[in-house]
């Protein structure tokens, strides 16, 4: 019998973060048993380690309810916490992802080279359609972007906080939208300080409605900020995510320039 292990990641409280499934030997499961393992865990994804890749190496992959994603952060930070304290190395479909778990299980990961490309007039004016929202509602010191970090996520960010907590967007025209450009959620972020966002992340596309906290869109907006010098070269970004959906999430964001990947720590704590 399959044993599946349930974490809240980005929290210490198990009715807050972002919950994640995580299935430590999933070995001898084909594709269409970690589907349907992942659609009857119905979290926005659990993760399945499927081999063993060296002494502190595993193979790691994510499937959201409706389809298999290249990579997921809450959930690797998940599955690492419920590997213990040390350093593991996980090989993702988008490529290698260093973690290292401390005593008090915080997690930090590593993310793959991060890189930001435009988004497309079109586009910007599909996605704006699909939230309802306005050109006027941007906040013109943050360009939209489309930035990579192991997915892909367009960052859109608003000039208030009002603007964010009103999140009533058209579901299939954005999950078509998305799944047309190949974006795995939609970073919409609003700057509450120097260093310090709150975030929320529509997540259609894998059957969730939104996401209450996002390492892998993180990580992209770690790269985002730091190559469009946003913030300084050696910087630390706190993240808020899941208020809003009564599940505070807490992430931290680490620029080193000595490191080209995005470094992400949380917490996560099992939910018995």
């Amino acid at each position: 019998m399959t044993q599946i292990q349930r974490y809240a990641a980005f929290t210490l409280d198990p009715a807050g973060g972002n919950p994640a499934g995580v299935v430590l030997d999933a070995s001898t499961l084909d594709d269409a048993t970690m589907q349907k393992i992942a659609a009857e865990v119905g979290y926005s994804e659990t993760a399945f380690v499927t081999g063993r890749t060296g002494a502190n190496g595993y193979r790691v992959r994510y499937f959201s309810p409706l389809a298999e994603v290249p990579f997921c952060g809450h959930a690797t930070v998940a599955t690492a916490v419920a590997l213990g304290a040390g350093e593991h190395v996980f090989t993702t479909n988008a490529g290698v992802v260093p973690v290292r778990v401390d005593e008090s299980a915080t997690a930090t990961l590593t993310s793959v080279d991060p890189h930001v490309g435009d988004l497309s007039p079109a586009d910007l004016e599909a996605l704006l359609a699909a939230l309802r929202w306005q050109v006027g509602d941007l906040d013109p010191l943050l360009p939209p972007k489309v930035a990579f970090a192991g997915a892909y996520h367009p960052i859109i960010a608003v000039g208030s906080r009002d603007r964010l907590a009103d999140l009533d967007y058209d579901v299939p025209a954005l999950k078509a939208l998305m799944t047309e450009r190949g974006w795995t959620t939609v970073q919409l972020v609003f700057r509450e300080g120097p260093a310090a966002f709150d975030v929320r992340d529509p997540f259609p596309v894998g059957g969730v409605y939104e996401d209450p906290a996002t390492g892998a869109a993180a990580a992209a907006l770690g790269g985002y900020l730091r190559e469009l010098g946003l913030v300084a070269a050696d910087a630390t970004i706190a993240l808020r995510q899941g208020d809003d959906m009564g599940r505070p999430s807490r992430i931290t964001v680490r620029l080193d320039p000595g490191v080209t990947g995005v470094q992400v720590s949380g917490s996560a704590v099992e939910i018995s």
